[in-house]
């Protein structure tokens, strides 16, 4: 338990591709981080001297095996998770959002190794997503799908945990 003003704060920032097919998004398996076995954006951090739109269809490539084309730069959010994750109370995320659409490829089990963090992808649609089950990436995506807009406001998930197993 945290005392007085103690806070163990993790800043964390990354790119993150909304692709949509027959009404579904497609979304990832997390296998790690706070929202380990959950739904998530296929997307990440960027490597050393990587562009945001090169991080974005790496990521994508390694986490789905889609190669995207980026149709446009949705925008930028941010929210804090109260988080229970490697001892962390808050988790401060800045997500950059791009619409992007498949040019090649095709769904694959990822290759594993040190930082992968996807156990593959799946098409989800909005009925099948809550809070319970996916990110706060996952949600605001789906919020801008149907009001075209991810907001100014930072969301706050006082709350949050992080699910450590399958049920």
């Amino acid at each position: 338990m945290v005392q007085g003003n103690e806070r163990n704060f993790h800043r964390a920032f990354g790119v993150y591709g909304i692709c949509v097919q027959n009404g579904k998004l497609l979304v990832i398996n997390k296998k790690g981080g706070p929202y380990i076995n959950c739904y998530d954006l296929p997307g990440g951090s960027l490597e050393d001297r990587e562009s945001l739109v090169v991080a974005m269809k790496r990521e994508f490539l390694e986490e789905t095996g889609f190669e995207v084309d980026i149709i446009k730069n949705i925008g930028i959010t941010d929210f804090t998770l109260s988080s229970d994750w490697r001892g962390l109370t808050d988790e401060y995320h800045i997500a950059v959002y791009y619409l992007v659409k498949q040019i090649g490829g095709d769904l694959i089990e990822p290759e594993q190794f040190e930082g992968q963090d996807s156990l593959g992808a799946v098409w989800a649609s909005e009925e099948e997503i809550s809070i319970g089950n996916a990110s706060p990436l996952v949600l605001k995506a789906f919020e801008w799908l149907k009001t075209g807009d991810l907001g100014l406001k930072e969301n706050y998930y006082p709350k949050w945990k992080v699910i450590k197993s399958k049920k």
